[in-house]
């Protein structure tokens, strides 16, 4: 007896899932994975930025690799010391490494985000550039990357055992409200092809609810 081609698809998609997640093992070299993976392999042929959602064909002087889950306060997490000092340590150099935190990002942007905790600011607090609410020492993205960045966060902090940024229930909620498109997903598999693993949280988004 023929076994239904939908089983078979299913049980390989499982199959392919379980075998990707995990962490990051495949590079544990910051510098040359955003120079040779990043900017040589994922965006080659260019993209959109991360939080503007502004064409590129090349990297060129307005726009930087940016971490969704800033490197700083992983550095802090791991209390490995000063940029120098943590660029020795075998851990920081591995999550540092990691593709699925990094997104092409207007420089002038990723400077004021660099220290600020995600949050929902509201209607009180006006938008700015691309629809991006800044507040003090808060970050508010636009609607269309939330969940971008909620899948993001939830993976660093499952992944690597590092701590929420903002509460876990913001990123839980704009997780809902903001699903995984067809952009996200694409860079998704891409990212696995790369560099071999994915993140759980893309391809299982209900998985956040249990965090």
């Amino acid at each position: 007896m023929k076994t239904p081609l939908l089983t078979i698809t299913t049980l390989s998609l499982l199959f392919t899932t379980t075998l990707v997640i995990g962490q990051n093992t495949r590079f544990s070299d910051p510098k040359t994975v955003i120079k040779d993976e990043f900017w040589g392999n994922l965006y080659a042929q260019g993209g959109q930025s991360f939080f503007c959602d502004t064409p590129f064909t090349s990297k060129g002087f307005v726009l930087t690799d940016g971490y969704v889950y800033p490197l700083a306060d992983i550095r802090g997490a791991l209390d490995c010391g000063t940029s120098r000092q943590c660029e020795q340590d075998n851990r920081y150099r591995q999550i540092a490494s990691d593709l699925h935190n990094m997104v092409p990002v207007r420089t002038r942007i990723e400077v004021h985000r660099r220290n600020a905790r995600y949050e929902n600011l509201g209607d009180s607090v006006k938008e700015g550039d691309c629809g991006i609410r800044e507040s003090a020492h808060f970050f508010e993205p636009p609607a269309r990357v939330k969940g971008d960045v909620a899948r993001t966060v939830a993976y660093m902090v499952d992944t690597y055992g590092l701590p929420w940024l903002g509460a876990s229930s913001v990123s839980q909620g704009w997780n809902r409200m903001d699903p995984p498109d067809d952009g996200e997903l694409t860079r998704h598999r891409r990212i696995v092809e790369i560099q071999g693993n994915g993140n759980p949280f893309v391809t299982d988004p209900d998985r956040m609810e249990r965090l």
